[in-house]
């Protein structure tokens, strides 16, 4: 019994040596949500979204369970890529990052964050490279739990709409945004290979300066 005992911890702690051997250089995002049928199409899982839609692209990616996440290992074109889901809902995400960001031994400036933003339009893209949580309940854990505010982050717009926060980031999308939630999909997961390939600065004055994929939405001014 205690031989057995001992295989599983040498196994465990060469998988841990593994895992974060392959961090090294690897990009780490991590797209916030809620999991579960429920949530699945409503506005405050777009940072879901965005990761799935980074994961298909990666083809032949693998995904697995750890550290309360949905964790997918796949490459891009940018190079190695670790896609993260934390599965611990919305209010909670911060545990989950702060387990991954151990495990893989990273520091929280070297990840991006993907979420949806009330106070942007509706398909507008913001990067910055540190900020508040700008009540967002997913950024503020997770400040809380890495105990700084010094990473970038991804902000797609979802607009506010006419109900009041909680039940606009909770409910799904209008028929007239699904006409174009491809497209910002589409344009978020760019943004984030822009952020792996030339870094959160460079993406920023790019991203931030693009006119909207959505008509009569106002752009953003770039380095914002």
């Amino acid at each position: 019994m205690l031989a057995a005992l001992f295989r599983r911890l040498r196994n465990d702690t060469e998988s841990a040596s593994e895992d974060s051997d392959m961090a090294s250089g690897a990009h780490i995002v991590i797209g916030l949500g809620n999991p579960g049928r429920n949530y699945a199409n409503t506005r405050h899982n777009l940072g879901f979204m965005v990761v799935d839609e980074l994961a298909r692209r990666a083809g032949d990616a693998s995904s697995r369970k750890r550290f309360r996440s949905e964790v997918i290992d796949g490459r891009l074109p940018e190079g190695r890529a670790i896609l993260i889901k934390p599965q611990t809902y919305m209010n909670e995400s911060g545990h989950a990052v702060r387990e991954a960001l151990n495990w893989y031994r990273v520091d929280p400036e070297d990840m991006l964050v993907v979420v949806d933003d009330l106070a942007l339009p509706f398909g507008q893209l913001r990067i910055r490279k540190s900020g508040s949580a700008g009540g967002h309940n997913g950024l503020r854990s997770i400040i809380a739990q890495v105990g700084t505010q010094e990473f970038p982050r991804l902000r797609v717009g979802i607009g506010r709409g006419p109900h009041k926060g909680k039940a606009h980031v909770l409910s799904n999308f209008a028929p007239s945004e699904r006409e174009y939630l491809p497209k910002v999909i589409d344009a978020a997961a760019d943004a984030v290979e822009l952020w792996m390939r030339e870094g959160a600065i460079a993406a920023m004055y790019d991203v931030n300066g693009r006119p909207s994929l959505i008509p009569d939405a106002e752009p953003e001014e770039a380095g914002s």
